[in-house]
């Protein structure tokens, strides 16, 4: 068996300490790490260079979808609490992260103000289909808190209503944000401008599989859970302008990387425009099809997030530059530093 196809070879220590358990402010003072696709040494440099560090011609691609504010407490008709977190936005039965979920049944009522979510029914590793009595953005006005996510033990902030979400955030319907637009603010975007680096969007509303923890059967199955996305036409047309002129296509984050791999077929260099899912469980080896390079934060250990981000370079390349960013006190995860692999 491929060293590559065991999850113990995706594992590595992290201090405690190097979790970012708060944003940088402002964001473009992020660290980035730049590490190249060439084999080239490691670089240290501030989020802000990035402008510095592309070209003109070049296209960046990022994920607008806007975190729900899908993390809902209830009660059930015992009284018992119950939490849940939504995973899409509606409009009709969506599915939800339930805990405790072994407290419940179908035809179950949680009371959520003066709301009341009904159990349609019952899945596995705790999931839930509901279908609440109130559209869920009203819901979420009303009662909803953002999912932040668990490793940075505590609960949202008033911080977090802006800085839990990208700048570039417009569809509703994710789960967790997309972390790498995150670094993104008003002065590196007309850096870009001034260089002539163009950026488009595309929409993927992120889902379970950024909470559920990867099992050695996730490994041999090689599919991820299904997400939801769209690649706009004019996003179409801008990737196939970069090509022409001889420019390089980067994704902000994985999950456009995944968007874009998913919806461009084999033979070709461009993505369908519309709407789509994906399940696509990219990890070395991997051949990309439409992207040069990739914007990335530092993720967590034996996950798929880490596998993308191999497949860019190699699983013993991307580890021992995680220990040079470790070492060199980057700080991890959500709200941490960037890197650029190009």
């Amino acid at each position: 068996m491929p060293m590559e196809d065991r999850l113990a070879a995706w594992d590595f220590d992290l201090p405690d300490a190097l979790i970012a358990r708060v944003p940088a402010s402002p964001r473009r003072s992020s660290r980035l790490l730049v590490l190249p696709r060439d084999e080239a040494p490691l670089r240290h440099h501030a989020f802000v260079d990035l402008p510095d560090l592309l070209r003109e011609g070049d296209l960046l691609v990022a994920n607008d979808t806007k975190v729900m504010a899908a993390r809902l407490f209830g009660q059930r008709a015992s009284g018992g609490r119950i939490e849940l977190l939504v995973l899409a936005p509606g409009p009709g039965p969506v599915e939800a992260l339930a805990k405790p979920a072994k407290k419940l049944s179908p035809g179950d009522i949680i009371t959520i103000g003066s709301h009341e979510v009904p159990i349609l029914a019952k899945r596995a590793n705790g999931i839930v289909e509901i279908q609440p009595s109130v559209d869920l953005p009203t819901l979420f006005d009303a009662h909803g808190e953002l999912p932040l996510p668990p490793y940075l033990g505590r609960r949202a902030e008033p911080l977090d209503q802006e800085r839990y979400q990208t700048i570039f955030a417009g569809p509703l319907g994710a789960a967790a944000a997309p972390t790498a637009g995150l670094h993104f603010d008003e002065t590196v975007l007309a850096d870009l401008n001034t260089r002539g680096i163009e950026l488009v969007t595309v929409t993927l509303h992120v889902g379970l599989g950024t909470f559920r923890p990867l099992r050695d059967d996730d490994l041999d199955r090689g599919h991820l859970h299904e997400e939801a996305y769209v690649v706009p036409e004019s996003t179409r047309e801008a990737m196939a302008r970069t090509r022409a002129r001889g420019g390089r296509i980067i994704a902000i984050g994985t999950t456009s990387a995944r968007t874009l791999e998913s919806a461009t077929p084999a033979g070709s260099f461009l993505p369908r425009p519309g709407a789509g899912t994906t399940d696509l469980f990219v990890r070395p080896p991997y051949t990309f099809k439409a992207i040069d390079g990739l914007i990335t934060n530092f993720h967590l250990p034996r996950s798929s997030l880490l596998m993308i981000v191999a497949a860019l370079t190699s699983r013993v390349r991307l580890l021992d530059a995680y220990a040079e960013a470790i070492r060199a006190g980057y700080r991890f995860y959500s709200y941490g530093d960037a890197m650029l692999l190009l």
